[in-house]
């Protein structure tokens, strides 16, 4: 074996590999792996990243769920009589969609520096708490000023479940194998399902379930390789082994701002999401019929995002990947633009949304492939990546008015322009 495990690691300690460079170069590697990771053939490798899916990926998608639905409970609350009840005018609902990602940027670096000195577990889980308590608070609240002020510290909380995640797959995955992960994780972004009984039970509704699946992260999260109490010494050395194999030297930081821009560019092109089940309601359809039928396009966006991602993988190509879903995409917006009429406008609905979530994971597996290097470069470098990028959402809350009318031409423009910038 050319890993060992340092003994005080067993201790929670910094993790430490004895690291034999001639052994690793020397290693034949060849046939495939299921996830599209590298090319193998040992059996340990391979059941050692299955249990690492069984064990991981439940409890993050489960995680990553709630967080998606408590940041978007506000566009599913505006179906019911949210803005009414609060008075809400003009701009008033785009700044209370825009507030929350200033919290949500502020956060976001020093949460993840932070993370790698401590246990995800208890961290994660901690905030997600946090989250919680102020997703059910904000059925209280009485005012626009109250919006808000919810808005912004949800954000600030919520900010560090995301990059955690993206932190934790760093850790326990391969370059290869990340983008696959990635786009799984991307699926807990299905909306729910479910008539709305007034715009405050859902907020009550969503706190409570966060913080019961907030709980469990306490004990099904992972930390670290070296304490990760469900592996056997054996599975630690070959996952230490692995993941050391996988890393690379330092890269230069103009790739990191470049991937920042790219990232920023995909964030604003799924901006839509903000306002996606208002835009079904201008179809002429009442709020619980416009709630469900934006569904199936986010279905169909995650079934078909998989294999998507594993084909990046797989091959080992991000270029054509990107550029093919960000192409459907530009057909979905230009339909919009083309016609009023509700089928085809319904129709485009499911490119665009395709297209555009699509692309998501292939880039963040392309961020890990170029900028593979310790847990805490990587770390920052992710944070600095979802920062950027998440700068997008503030601005784009201000690109959906309502005035634009039922062909919404104003956003699917800036849209299509967003994509060819890509």
């Amino acid at each position: 074996m050319a890993a060992t495990l340092d003994t005080d690691s067993k201790k929670g300690g910094p993790l430490e590999v004895e690291h034999d460079e001639e052994s690793v170069k020397g290693e034949a590697v060849v046939s495939g792996d299921y996830s599209g990771a590298h090319e193998k053939t040992d059996p340990a490798e391979i059941a050692l990243v299955r249990k690492l899916d069984r064990k991981i990926m439940p409890i993050l998608w489960a995680m990553y769920f709630m967080n998606y639905l408590d940041r978007n409970a506000l566009p599913q609350a505006r179906l019911n009589t949210l803005e009414d009840d609060l008075g809400l005018k003009g701009v008033e609902y785009n700044t209370a969609i825009s507030i929350l990602f200033v919290g949500y940027l502020l956060m976001q670096v020093p949460s993840n520096m932070f993370l790698t000195r401590t246990r995800p577990s208890i961290y994660m889980s901690t905030c997600m708490i946090g989250w919680a308590a102020i997703s059910a608070a904000t059925a209280g609240v009485k005012n626009y000023s109250g919006l808000v002020a919810c808005r912004f510290f949800l954000g600030f909380v919520e900010a560090p479940f995301y990059p955690g995640a993206l932190y934790l797959l760093l850790i326990f995955y391969t370059r290869k194998e990340l983008a696959t992960r990635i786009s799984v994780l991307y699926t807990g972004q299905v909306d729910q399902v479910k008539g709305i009984v007034g715009w405050k039970w859902l907020f009550i509704i969503e706190g409570s379930v966060t913080a019961l699946i907030a709980v469990f992260g306490f004990f099904l999260l992972p930390d670290d390789l070296a304490v990760t109490r469900w592996l056997t010494e054996d599975e630690r050395q070959l996952a230490v082994e692995r993941i050391r194999r996988d890393t690379v030297g330092r890269q230069e930081h103009p790739k990191t701002w470049l991937f920042c821009a790219c990232q920023n560019f995909h964030i604003s092109a799924v901006s839509f999401n903000a306002y996606f089940r208002t835009l079904v309601r201008t179809m002429g359809f009442k709020s619980t019929t416009a709630l469900l039928l934006t569904a199936p396009p986010y279905f169909v966006s995650g079934f078909l995002g998989i294999p998507f991602a594993w084909s990046s993988g797989r091959f080992n190509e991000r270029t054509w990947h990107i550029t093919a879903g960000l192409s459907l995409a530009v057909v979905g917006f230009a339909m919009t633009i083309g016609t009023t009429n509700n089928a085809v406008r319904y129709a485009a609905t499911f490119l665009y949304a395709t297209g555009a979530y699509s692309v998501g994971s292939p880039i963040l597996g392309w961020v890990s492939d170029t900028l593979s290097q310790t847990p805490e470069k990587k770390a920052v470098a992710y944070s600095l990546v979802n920062v950027t990028a998440n700068l997008a959402y503030i601005y784009c809350a201000y690109l959906w008015p309502m005035s634009d009318g039922p062909r919404k031409l104003r956003e699917s423009e800036n849209e299509n322009v967003k994509l060819y910038a890509y």
